[in-house]
């Protein structure tokens, strides 16, 4: 079974508050040219994408020098019920984290993707501090968000002449070395708790980021 967790790439979607907006373009047809070709622009953190530490760290990895192997294996979910710009915590969550059994793989999934497009889009839930060192003590590397991100969007974005965005959990998790998926979409279609998870980036070179194509594998072990 194989549920897509990754948002369409299209003219005018949804990007974080100050990111480049998403244009595609005809460059090309087949009835003037013979072949079809389209001109695409957008940011490294356009959709569903993964940060490398280079995003938030100064020098840190670019998203070209990551393993892929590390965005391919046993991924565990995290379910959670929280409601608008609430920051998520161990508390409540103590019997999923006590069931984790060697995944260095973390997706958090709050149900968010429903308020894609919408102004609560940015009233998401927030990663605490608390529930990012516990995953990392879990031996957790990525952290996938059905979210913009896991740190809050209505503050961080703030206004150009502030000082720079407050980003706890990026800077935690990515100066740990850590990777970071935001915006899957989805999760609710993944059964049971755990799946395999395959979220390949673009090989960008030098770059802070790049759009996946995130799916989630499900074997019949996960559904039990």
């Amino acid at each position: 079974m194989i549920v897509d967790l990754s948002h369409p790439i299209a003219t005018g979607m949804p990007v974080y508050p100050g990111d480049p907006e998403v244009a595609t373009a005809p460059a090309t047809s087949i009835a003037m040219d013979g072949f079809a070709v389209t001109a695409l622009a957008l940011g490294t953190h356009s959709g569903t994408h993964v940060d490398a530490p280079s995003h938030s760290v100064e020098g840190g990895t670019a998203i070209d020098e990551i393993d892929p192997a590390r965005l391919m294996g046993r991924a565990r979910i995290l379910r959670v019920s929280v409601g608008d710009g609430e920051t998520i915590g161990v508390a409540g969550l103590e019997e999923q984290l006590r069931a984790w059994d060697g995944e260095r793989i973390a997706l958090v999934h709050t149900g968010w993707d429903a308020h894609w497009g919408t102004a609560r889009m940015l009233q998401h839930p927030a990663v605490s501090i608390e529930l990012a060192d516990a995953l990392l003590a879990l031996g957790v590397d990525v952290l996938g968000v059905d979210t913009l991100s896991p740190d809050l969007s209505d503050l961080a974005s703030g206004d150009s002449t502030d000082e720079p965005a407050s980003l706890p959990v990026h800077e935690r998790w990515l100066g740990s070395g850590g990777l970071i998926i935001e915006n899957l979409r989805g999760l609710d279609g993944v059964p049971g708790e755990t799946c395999e998870l395959i979220a390949l980036p673009l090989r960008l070179a030098g770059l802070d980021g790049s759009p996946v194509r995130a799916i989630a594998r499900v074997t019949p072990r996960d559904q039990h």
